[in-house]
């Protein structure tokens, strides 16, 4: 068989343009596999191709479609809202069509599984959960992000799945809780004892506004929340420190640079050891549900399911 697409040229009646007559299926396998994976090298031995065969066939769609298709980055690529829209258009064909074949191009084995999550979540939570089924042989390619990027690139077919600290909008995604994270307050053991050592009148609240605030945004968002459901006030602190991430602000309290709200998986073990303090525990904790979100199609790859279904079942202990 021909490896052509069905001849579609113009654009489509919602304005979106659409592929070139006859477009080669191997040049939109190979986009795919560049979509997914960021790269031209690591695309490359999952295609049984040369990188230099790989760029030359990008630059080919490239052309043909008359679209930059990524981005050249120092390390790796970025897509373009382009190849988001195409990506769209022709992953669930080229999936099913890679399941009839056998698993694609990789002679009989199974396609990878696509995951995407927050980089602490799937660090201290998700990759242990899912270490038995790669040591039995499952193919994982994982990347991490902010719930809204994920979910836009999800919906382009760039993942299988994602772990996701909101529900997505709408109906185009399958979505199952997955288990509900507590946040804490917390400080070093130093400032803990600072905090509760002032003069009894004005509470917590009042006992913290001489202590460093540590978070990942300007806007605190997770602090703001703990505030507002805990407390129902307003954060009026500004932030002393903000760091890229989770895990940075993990390492700056516990090195003693002022308290923060982290998720208790992630601050457990340090509050375990005694690194750090929980400063307040309220009747009601805060709470973020955590939801296991599913591209239409990607049960095509039957690994997709066993990975779902690990994680439902080892949610269950988070």
């Amino acid at each position: 068989m021909e490896n052509r697409t069905p001849a579609v040229v113009g654009t489509g009646t919602d304005g979106a343009r659409q592929l070139p007559a006859h477009a080669d299926l191997n040049l939109l396998r190979t986009f795919l596999a560049v979509y997914r994976s960021g790269s031209f090298t690591a695309a490359a031995p999952r295609l049984g191709l040369s990188q230099p065969t790989v760029t030359a066939q990008i630059r080919t769609l490239e052309q043909q479609t008359g679209r930059e298709l990524f981005t050249r980055l120092p390390r790796g690529v970025e897509p373009t809202p382009s190849a988001h829209e195409l990506a769209g258009q022709v992953a669930p064909a080229l999936d099913a069509l890679a399941a009839l074949e056998g698993g694609g191009p990789q002679n009989g084995q199974a396609s990878p599984v696509h995951l995407a999550g927050p980089s602490e979540l799937l660090c201290v939570r998700v990759l242990p959960a899912l270490a038995p089924l790669v040591a039995g042989g499952l193919r994982l390619r994982v990347a991490q992000g902010l719930p809204e990027p994920l979910l836009e690139e999800i919906r382009s077919g760039r993942h299988d799945l994602v772990v996701a600290t909101r529900r997505p909008r709408g109906r185009a995604l399958e979505s199952v809780p997955l288990a509900d994270e507590e946040y804490v307050l917390v400080a070093s053991p130093a400032w803990a004892r600072r905090v509760t050592a002032r003069p009894e009148g004005g509470g917590l609240c009042a006992a913290l506004r001489d202590v460093p605030l540590v978070t990942y945004a300007e806007d605190l968002p997770i602090a703001r929340r703990y505030w507002r459901t805990v407390f129902g006030k307003q954060l009026t602190a500004r932030a002393a420190v903000t760091v890229p991430n989770l895990y940075a602000v993990l390492a700056a309290v516990n090195a003693g640079a002022g308290y923060s709200v982290l998720p208790h998986s992630l601050c457990q073990e340090s509050l375990d050891a005694g690194r750090l303090t929980r400063l307040h525990t309220p009747e009601e904790p805060p709470l973020n549900t955590l939801f296991l979100v599913q591209r239409p199609g990607a049960d095509a790859n039957p690994d997709v399911a066993r990975v779902r279904d690990r994680l439902r079942a080892a949610a269950g202990s988070w």
